[in-house]
């Protein structure tokens, strides 16, 4: 059986530990006992671990001998805010799939009290974030950026930038990825409900992003976002 791993909250020397809710839902919730063996994430490397104490408040484990750990492709995403049941969504599902960064970004059609709201939510979309990374066996969470206005976000360096574009009728996210060959670092821009503004694309344009389609049929922003995620990822894999 695959043993259940989790993300250190804090690392010291050989030991490891769960602090907070992260605790409490191990300890009283999954009733964890003195003993019982975990993998333990540490930063990048991952660890076996035995329980050496349990509290609601603190899970203490000393770490055992390093395990081999799945390294993912460094895939960026800037996610334009949309509403934030279904942007959550999209947050989980594409951290499961192995993005390494989402950056939250004010476009001009996402909502403006939704925009106003979202660094309120960051620390949610980070807890989000974390839990599925261990549900999907993750070493380490995604990033999760405090919003950006989309002028700072298109500064993101890169050697592979695309935006995603209905207008595209041309160039699909695989022709595109073919093209400009991502030697290290690829970052994608999904567009909130609605789309990119004309405006909003030619200001990708002008900072060198290349533009793409996932297809002919209109996509929510969050099928968007995992289906351009899920592509690229097979892609660089």
């Amino acid at each position: 059986m695959t043993r259940r791993r989790w993300i250190a909250d804090e690392v010291s020397g050989t030991r490891a530990a769960l602090v907070g809710p992260h605790a409490e839902h191990l300890a009283v919730v999954l009733r964890a006992r003195v003993g019982q063996a975990f993998d333990i994430s540490v930063g990048q490397s991952l660890h076996s671990a035995r329980i050496l104490s349990v509290t609601p408040q603190r899970v203490e484990f000393e770490l055992g001998e390093e395990l081999p750990a799945h390294s993912f492709p460094r895939l960026g995403l800037l996610l334009a805010i949309f509403k934030f049941d279904r942007m959550e969504w999209a947050i989980e599902k594409c951290t499961e799939l192995g993005c390494a960064r989402i950056v939250p970004v004010a476009a001009s059609r996402s909502d403006a009290h939704l925009v106003r709201a979202a660094s309120a939510r960051v620390e949610r979309w980070q807890r989000i974030a974390r839990q599925a990374s261990e549900q999907s066996r993750r070493t380490a969470p995604p990033l999760i950026d405090q919003p950006h206005k989309l002028k700072e976000a298109l500064a993101i360096s890169a050697p592979t930038r695309i935006v995603l574009a209905e207008s595209e009728r041309q160039l699909s996210l695989r022709e595109a990825m073919a093209e400009h060959p991502p030697h290290e670092e690829l970052v994608l821009a999904i567009g909130p409900e609605g789309g990119w503004t004309d405006a909003e694309l030619q200001l990708f344009s002008a900072a060198n992003w290349t533009s793409a389609s996932l297809g002919a049929t209109i996509l929510r922003a969050e099928t968007a976002a995992i289906a351009a995620t899920a592509i690229a990822i097979a892609e660089l894999s």
